[in-house]
């Protein structure tokens, strides 16, 4: 009869380790973006392949683009919940979480993909970029070059007098909004999701937004019209829920780690390619891309170079973190 008992009870703390490896063995990472078939996405995928390859069957990825766990401003909350492990998104849509995040839009700081890798990719700045927003309980695992931003319009908008009174969908950052609030447009914060239903009705003229987005959803078949501004280039980052991330082994921790910044290296160039490959299948499909006069260029510019300072000094740690990329930025172009 003992011996039975003690059969069973070493049978029953048998299956609850194996039930605790098991389930420590497939640790879920959700990993969600707004965007389909860009770089971001491209990113994740690298990643979860990384990921598989040096810690296999500790964590299960689950691949989600294109809002599919809801909009923008739903996916931020989520990984700062801890409901989404992982999110990749363009700066600016994180600077209601840390106004830091805004250093990364300030007009003129990158002014190719070239900058962007060179700032992101420095080493010393990689390791301090990936623990900076552990005060928010988020931890930078992916940084990569984006894209060029343009400014999307449903009429052929080709000087700046063109773009006044034009409700115009902005990115979330300051930095982003009072530009277009400087030029005379009308800016509203949305969401990804919630732009083509709005263009459709009327109730946007525009948007400003990187060009591998308007290939991606097809945004040639609502409107024509791309002015490429050429004031900013957009940064993308993977954050993931900090504390999920202390719930893993040291050596899956170690993995998510190396995994992340392998794929932003060989996302790097495809996204470069990518850029060149969206503004080809713009025209290809019928759509139109104009430049602003030169006197309108760096009349634009300069304004807005004039505005970042002013936002800037309202606003130390943001200047401060500006102030180290612009560093890192005219260092790589003195080389």
């Amino acid at each position: 009869m003992i011996s039975n008992l003690l059969k069973t009870a070493a049978f029953a703390t048998a299956l609850t380790v194996s039930t605790f490896l098991t389930a420590q063995a497939q640790t879920t990472m959700k990993l969600a973006t707004a965007t389909i078939n860009d770089v971001q996405h491209e990113w994740i995928k690298v990643f979860a392949d990384e990921l598989a390859e040096r810690a296999p069957g500790a964590v299960t990825t689950e691949i989600y683009p294109a809002s599919q766990l809801g909009a923008i401003p739903r996916m931020s909350e989520g990984v700062l919940l801890g409901t989404i492990e992982a999110f990749t998104t363009p700066t600016s849509f994180m600077s209601n979480v840390d106004p830091r995040f805004q250093a990364f839009d300030v007009p003129g700081l990158f002014t190719s993909p070239e900058d962007v890798h060179a700032a992101l990719h420095d080493p010393e700045y990689r390791d301090h970029l990936e623990t900076m927003f552990l005060d928010k309980g988020l931890r930078v695992i992916g940084a990569i070059y984006n894209s060029p931003t343009v400014l999307f319009t449903m009429e052929d908008a080709k000087t700046l007098e063109d773009v006044k009174g034009l409700k115009i969908r902005t990115f979330a950052s300051p930095l982003q909004i009072k530009p277009m609030e400087q030029l005379g447009a009308i800016p509203l914060p949305l969401a990804l999701s919630e732009v083509i239903p709005q263009l459709q009705s009327g109730g946007l003229d525009g948007m400003l937004v990187g060009v591998p987005i308007l290939t991606a959803f097809k945004y040639y078949d609502v409107g024509k019209y791309i002015l490429d501004l050429h004031f900013a280039e957009v940064v993308s980052v993977t954050v993931v829920n900090e504390d999920w991330f202390q719930m893993q082994s040291e050596d899956t921790k170690a993995a998510i780690i190396e995994a992340g910044r392998i794929a932003e290296e060989a996302v790097y160039p495809w996204g470069v390619e990518n850029v060149d490959r969206s503004y080809a299948t713009w025209t290809e499909n019928g759509g139109v891309i104009t430049q602003l006069p030169p006197e309108e260029q760096a009349q634009m510019e300069e304004g807005f170079a004039t505005l970042a300072s002013e936002l800037l000094e309202g606003q130390p740690e943001v200047k401060a973190e500006y102030e180290r990329l612009h560093a890192l930025v005219e260092a790589s172009k003195a080389q």
